[in-house]
């Protein structure tokens, strides 16, 4: 029994890691596409480290501030938003996870600290996981593109609509999927649509 229970362990280690290392390299890839003559990106002046930060506040502050911009972005028409909107999602995930990843790397980081930085990396996966579970179900639905953004409580999908707009049967199609993959209530799920 025990062996069972550390092969599966290992299993979803092994996978978590091969996510994460996936939306490393993704976000390398994405940065070396939108910068292809190598110029350096304008960087911002580094924030004076504040003691009373509490670990993952920074990135809940750039995953919401990605999804607004995204929401913001989706007056763009067709395909374009929904590249945008990816790519701002993973922008967000990529520096959250290096944030994260800093955290528990640094030499003065107590056990506490490591274990939450550890712990927001696997949610993380775990966000990223099952944002593409649901974006291809939808997409499997008949639907011609999503983007779907989750945190801790709600869920936010954008689909491209067809002619008609989304029905009712549409809304209730997406947000039982989102509730099977998630475990969050039909409340939690926010369906916006793209024409």
């Amino acid at each position: 029994m025990m062996k069972k229970l550390w092969k599966r362990n290992a299993v979803v280690a092994a996978v978590l890691l091969l996510v994460c290392a996936a939306i490393y390299f993704n976000g390398r890839y994405a940065a070396e596409v939108s910068n292809p003559g190598g110029v350096p990106a304008k960087t911002q002046d580094a924030a004076p480290e504040d003691s009373t930060k509490i670990l993952g506040q920074a990135t809940l502050v750039d995953e919401i501030h990605a999804q607004e911009a995204a929401e913001v972005s989706g007056k763009a028409e067709g395909s374009d938003y929904f590249a945008s909107a990816r790519l701002a999602r993973q922008q967000a995930r990529d520096n959250a996870l290096s944030l994260l990843q800093e955290a528990s790397e640094s030499e003065n980081v107590d056990a506490a600290v490591a274990s939450e930085a550890a712990q927001s990396i696997q949610t993380l996966a775990g966000y990223t996981l099952a944002e593409a579970q649901i974006e291809n179900m939808i997409t499997a639905k008949g639907y011609a593109d999503c983007v779907v953004f989750l945190n801790a409580d709600s869920a936010s999908v954008v689909v491209s609509a067809s002619e008609d707009g989304l029905q009712s049967e549409d809304v209730a199609k997406i947000t039982d999927i989102v509730k099977q993959e998630t475990g969050l209530q039909a409340t939690a799920i926010k369906i916006l649509e793209v024409n």
